[in-house]
């Protein structure tokens, strides 16, 4: 198991433009050190506000070593605790989702408030303090319907995405919208492995014959060089979209970490589904046309997403091992949508269905071949994998600063 300071050397000394080395994807000391240094300290995608619909209404996701819930309020905010009891720790909620009207300890019933106050606890002595006690806070922002949670004490920046992000989703009204499915499987890859899959399309042709029905493997449709060198297409579209009251131009983070764009789908087609047509009747939010395009929008380290004309598709991706990790998918449509009436659910979700297995396969095979003696690191295309590049240039930017001798000097 590698210490700080190997992997800190392994990082600085790594060749640029190449793969990460074997160790990073696969050792329990880097995983450790992943998850201190990225997953404790930046803001991570916890779950779209629609599942949240109500009062009372929660959901929980694990975070390393910290159980979470993310709950709305009677007063309808969302907020976020460590889902621990300040009795003797028990989980509060157990369930993936549900609806409460208090959170109840299933222990010795130590009940709190929506809020995270405690407002039972039963035969305490004299001097108990209630107020004392309450669940302890996470950072918790709702970004335009993207609830966003940090488990820093003092977390990163977030006004420059949530200005854009909040203005680019508008249109797509996610706070009017529901969940129409949600799927989670386990990949038996690294965390990493996960999100360089999916910032290329190098491997679209040969692993994802549902999706290049209607989303283009060709790279210009996604370069990240900015307006002045984008494909024509991307133009045309922006021209009629940005005509319409919808954001699309690329819009990114110095460092990459997050970027929005929206880009058109091939031959005009207006969902991701077999027949290429919109898979829901009801548009989403003030979406003016069925052929918007996606509007593309990922952040770094556990979210991608795509937002089109008649519903939605938000990712959640958490590490689980240093060779396992949990995607979470959410399918969202308009809040009037009715099943069986405005969509079939087997002809939304088919393609992403699909592409998420056929995804799990290729990191699969891929953690398989790293974990070989014989693998070493291999160069990334500079025309079909500049996102990859630029996702493995952020992480091992992060990580050399933050496991930098004098960066933990500091922190002392």
């Amino acid at each position: 198991m590698l210490t700080k300071s190997e992997i800190h050397t392994r990082l600085a000394g790594r060749r640029a433009g190449y793969s990460l080395e074997r160790d990073l994807y696969c050792d329990d000391g880097v995983f450790a050190a992943d998850l201190e240094n990225v997953f404790y300290r930046e803001w991570l995608f916890a779950a779209p506000s629609a599942a949240l619909p109500k009062a009372g209404s929660y959901v929980t996701l694990q975070i390393g070593a910290y159980p979470v819930v993310v709950v709305r309020g009677n007063d309808g905010m969302v907020r976020a605790f460590h889902n621990v009891c300040r009795h003797r720790g028990q989980r509060l909620c157990a369930k993936d989702t549900g609806t409460t009207p208090k959170l109840v300890c299933p222990y010795h019933q130590w009940t709190y408030e929506l809020d995270g106050k405690l407002a039972y606890a039963r035969d305490m002595q004299d001097g108990f303090d209630p107020a004392a006690h309450g669940l302890k806070k996470v950072h918790c922002v709702d970004l335009g319907g993207m609830v966003f949670l940090c488990l820093a004490q003092v977390p990163p920046p977030i006004a420059d995405l949530a200005k854009h992000l909040m203005s680019y989703l508008a249109p797509s009204g996610l706070k009017e919208a529901k969940v129409a499915h949600t799927s989670t499987i386990v990949e038996k890859g690294n965390w990493k492995l996960v999100i360089e899959n999916n910032r290329e399309c190098y491997h679209c042709g040969g692993s994802h014959p549902s999706l290049c029905r209607t989303y283009s493997d060709n790279p210009r449709m996604t370069a990240m060089e900015g307006p002045d060198k984008a494909s024509p297409d991307i133009m045309d579209h922006w021209a009629r979209c940005e005509a319409a009251g919808l954001p699309s131009r690329f819009v990114h983070h110095p460092q990459m970490q997050w970027r929005l764009a929206r880009i058109p789908l091939l031959n005009n087609a207006e969902s991701y589904t077999m027949d290429t047509k919109a898979a829901v009747a009801r548009r989403m939010g003030t979406m003016p046309f069925n052929d918007a395009g996606s509007l593309l929008f990922y952040h770094y380290p556990n979210t991608w997403n795509h937002f089109l004309g008649d519903h939605a598709i938000v990712f959640r991706v958490l590490p689980i091992s240093a060779t396992e990790t949990e995607v979470t998918t959410t399918w969202l449509v308009h809040k009037d949508a009715v099943e069986g009436v405005d969509y079939d659910l087997q002809n939304l979700t088919t393609v992403w269905m699909a592409t998420n297995d056929e995804d799990r396969q290729v990191v699969e095979e891929n953690q398989k071949g790293i974990l070989s003696p014989a693998y070493e690191p291999g160069p990334y295309s500079t025309l079909q994998e500049e996102g990859v590049i630029q996702f493995v240039d952020w992480y091992v930017g992060l990580m050399t600063d933050r496991l930098s001798p004098l960066h933990a000097q500091a922190a002392e």
